[in-house]
């Protein structure tokens, strides 16, 4: 109740339920991307669950505060003259995400455009199984990110510098569970317009391999990274990142206003377009 009553916490939760729905964006385009492989009536089903896997896995790393931020210690450290740093936990594991992020994004993109056609009659190309493994995986990436600026924000010290262990623990929660559920009332139509559009679908692509460019910067200035004595690797701030998707989801809008009575290219195992134009051609 101590915290219900005081103003600072109010703005905290806010002020953390707003940016956990901004640094949930990346994850609502890759649950798009994966899902729209799937048949139209598993879509959402792997939406909810992916969503859920990620309120779970914050709640669970929250929990454990203490391992997760253990974590930063480095068990590896080498010096090969040109080339040293220090290997630990939360580096291995957010350059790992960068790395799969990388290799899936890449993936997709040429699945799209270059890969084989295939029937959507009969079992889609991606079952719902093997897309919530890859939500998962990608989630304990995110989760670890979305955890540690949770952290960074949330004081932990005792009143009046900070809410208390308890206090921050329960602001960080509350926050996780509103941005799950206000993701989970947008999913749906940020997939159907996403999957509707094949350009957006390139565009959402090229931004998780923008995320996982700075998920490889930010896993190597965890790791203390440095070239010669000088030059060290540093995060990437995620405010140009987010700049640079909302600048160019506003130019393609723009074109989407623009060129709305014209046919968009079809893109490869879309499900949800490939039907509608087979029952289009059917009824021709």
């Amino acid at each position: 109740m101590e915290i219900l009553t005081n103003p600072d916490a109010w703005i905290a939760l806010l002020t953390l339920t707003f940016l956990e729905i901004i640094l949930g964006i990346d994850n609502i385009v890759f649950l798009s991307i994966v899902s729209g492989k799937l048949k139209a009536e598993e879509q959402p089903k792997a939406r909810r669950i992916g969503l859920l896997l990620a309120m779970l896995f914050r709640i669970i790393l929250l929990f454990g505060i203490t391992w997760v931020m253990s974590l930063k210690e480095s068990f590896f450290d080498f010096d090969l003259g040109f080339f040293s740093g220090g290997i630990s936990g939360q580096s291995l594991i957010i350059f790992g995400g960068g790395l799969f992020l990388l290799y899936k994004s890449v993936s997709e993109i040429h699945h799209k455009l270059e890969g084989e056609e295939e029937s959507t009659t009969g079992k889609a190309s991606n079952g719902l199984a093997a897309a919530i493994i890859q939500i998962a995986l990608l989630n304990i990436v995110f989760s670890f990110d979305s955890i540690l600026t949770a952290i960074g924000l949330v004081s932990s010290a005792e009143p009046p510098a900070g809410f208390g262990y308890a206090g921050s623990l329960e602001i960080m929660i509350m926050a996780i569970i509103l941005s799950i559920v206000v993701m989970l009332a947008f999913a749906g139509p940020v997939s159907k317009f996403v999957n509707e559009h094949p350009t957006i679908q390139i565009l959402g692509l090229s931004f998780l391999i923008l995320i996982g460019v700075m998920l490889l910067a930010e896993g190597s200035h965890l790791a203390n990274f440095k070239f010669g004595n000088d030059i060290e690797v540093h995060s990437i701030p995620k405010g140009y990142l987010y700049f640079a998707i909302f600048f160019s989801l506003f130019v393609e809008f723009l074109n989407l206003k623009m060129k709305k009575n014209r046919n968009p290219v079809q893109l490869k195992n879309n499900t949800i377009v490939d039907e509608k134009l087979k029952n289009d051609d059917f009824l021709d």
